[in-house]
């Protein structure tokens, strides 16, 4: 008998398993936004002074078709109203489309209210709103920029438009005077994104129509 190891016999191959089919991202169920009056998160201390939006008429409902505003993504539109149990929460939801990018979001129908749903702002609330964006004062003057920053971003959060048209308002004329930075032209996008939709569909003019508006209102 030869002494030594003997020859390992190579396992027979197979075939590469078969790739798993991807699922659709669920979807994003909406939460009540976060106010920066009233209650906020305890140890937090907001920077700025911003009213409570007001509430929606008490008969605000929704069907679908209609367009509302959400909070946190700006102009949708209720693509249907679905039964569904998630967790301990049972009950119909709003599937929302956001205009500005096609995602879905799903909001209880009992606490939309709760959660900022509301009304598109009518053509005189846009008017306001345009005024405000005219005006020659500037919303937030802290030092340093991180401070500002944060101000800004609680203006945005608040769910008022009137808010996010200040934040829209300075940064353009910061876009006019200078190069934005990078946390700037976040904050000049997220204005843009939550507040051009609305007021183009208030006033009932295409977005570029009401861009190119607001654009001659700043070069002025």
């Amino acid at each position: 008998m030869k002494s030594g190891a003997a020859a390992s016999t190579p396992a027979p191959a197979t075939a590469p398993a078969p790739a798993a089919a991807a699922t659709p991202e669920p979807l994003r169920q909406s939460e009540a936004p976060k106010r920066v009056s009233g209650i906020a998160p305890r140890g937090y201390v907001p920077l700025v002074d911003i009213p409570k939006p007001p509430p929606p008429p008490r008969d605000f409902t929704l069907n679908v078709g209609d367009k509302a505003v959400h909070p946190s993504h700006g102009l949708a539109e209720v693509t249907a109203i679905e039964h569904r149990e998630i967790g301990s929460m049972k009950g119909e939801f709003y599937i929302l489309r956001i205009i500005d990018n096609g995602m879905r979001v799903m909001v209880p129908r009992a606490s939309s209210s709760a959660a900022g749903i509301r009304p598109v702002m009518s053509s005189k609330e846009a008017d306001r709103v345009l005024e405000t964006m005219k005006a020659r004062e500037v919303a937030v003057d802290l030092q340093p920029w991180s401070r500002r920053f944060r101000a800004y971003t609680e203006m945005i959060k608040c769910g008022s438009p009137q808010e996010v048209a200040k934040v829209l308002r300075d940064m353009y004329r910061l876009k006019f005077d200078k190069d934005l930075s990078f946390g700037e032209r976040r904050l000049l996008d997220q204005a843009k994104s939550l507040l051009m939709k609305e007021l183009a569909a208030a006033k009932g003019v295409a977005e570029p129509v009401l861009q190119a508006q607001v654009d001659d209102m700043f070069r002025a």
